[in-house]
């Protein structure tokens, strides 16, 4: 989380173009919609129209696009060729879901790809470019815009590569579901990130931090589960969830009220159950988890239900350990896992 102080401290960077700073936090501007590194030579924004970001990752899933003057996924070190026609293909069609046959087409081994990215980037081609798409999704989220009300404003001559992500992943348009069941979702600004909410009037079906992996997979099981379009906007049950939220990270709230709905098995819904159970400032282990749900065998059953919760933080999987103590895996990330519980045990 960067602090008011540190974007104070990394807007002065940005003001005197400090090389000092390259590399260490990238800025998206709002009125443009570009990422730029410190030392962009474009006219500098105002404070308020900046975001800031540590990684390149984290500023295409808040949908912002590469500057074409200070090139920020090309410095400091210039990048291959491979990655610079890979990058400017994920421009040119930002919505496309990359399969073997496309690295074929255009000539490139996909492990190549996959290892040049890692090392420039800190994460794989396809990671770089599902957070491109999910960002040109993600932009109307934040708004709270209609989508049929997005047209100029992805950067692009026309709103159809918006449109296209955004169906891609959220469902069908407005205007094409007229019949069918809608559910709304909304971006909320958290203390540890971005997270997005999905849910109806009354029931929360997903809370997950935006840049969990697996995240557009998560949402498209959802789709299908429900049978529904997708659209920003927030409902009662969003609301709820935010202002829970904001006492939960300040520590004023140890117990979620909000409704929720569990899309699941039903042993994954007993495992979830018995989540919701685990006081707050404790922690389980897997095998806990299977010897309290009566199925003292079924360990690794009781990780991939934990692994399947949507809800993060209402359905506390985060609060589930490995036997020898270690945290073990977290779609929010490890350090996120470790972070939430130390919050809860200091209750603070």
């Amino acid at each position: 989380m960067i602090t008011d102080l540190k974007k104070k401290e990394f807007y002065q960077a940005l003001l005197e173009r400090n090389t000092e700073y390259e590399g260490s936090f990238f800025v998206g501007v709002k009125s443009t919609g570009v990422f730029c590194r410190p030392t962009c030579p474009a006219r500098k924004p105002k404070f308020e129209n900046c975001e800031f970001f540590f990684t390149p990752q984290e500023a295409l899933l808040a949908s912002f696009r590469p500057c074409k003057r200070c090139s920020p996924l090309s410095h400091p070190n210039q990048v291959s060729e491979l990655v610079q026609k890979l990058v400017q293909a994920v421009e040119e069609n930002p919505e496309k879901k990359w399969r073997e046959k496309d690295f074929r087409e255009f000539s490139v081994d996909e492990s190549t790809a996959r290892r040049q990215f890692k090392k420039r980037f800190g994460m794989t081609f396809v990671l770089y470019a599902r957070a491109r798409r999910m960002g040109l999704a993600m932009k109307e989220i934040r708004s709270g815009k209609a989508v049929i009300d997005a047209q100029l404003h992805t950067g692009y001559e026309s709103g159809s590569g918006f449109r296209d992500a955004f169906s891609r992943i959220m469902g069908e348009t407005p205007t094409s579901v007229q019949e069918n069941r809608i559910l709304t979702v909304s971006w909320l600004d958290t203390r540890m990130g971005p997270m997005i909410a999905i849910a109806d009037e009354t029931d929360l079906y997903l809370l997950e931090f935006v840049d969990r992996r697996g995240l557009e997979r998560e949402v498209e099981i959802l789709r299908n589960k429900t049978k529904a379009a997708i659209i920003p906007g927030k409902t009662e049950a969003i609301q709820s969830i935010e202002r829970e939220l904001d006492l939960y990270f300040k520590g004023e709230l140890t117990e979620f009220k909000t409704p929720i709905k569990w899309l699941g098995t039903p042993f994954q819904k007993m495992v979830w159950a018995k989540l919701r159970e685990i006081p707050f400032g404790e922690t389980r282990t897997y095998s806990e988890m299977a010897c309290e749900i009566g199925k003292p065998t079924s360990t690794r059953a009781v990780a991939g239900a934990n692994g399947a919760n949507q809800i993060a933080l209402v359905v506390p999987c985060h609060r589930v350990i490995r036997s020898d103590g270690t945290l073990g895996g977290y779609g929010g990330g490890i350090a996120r896992k470790k972070w939430l519980i130390d919050l809860e045990g200091k209750g603070e």
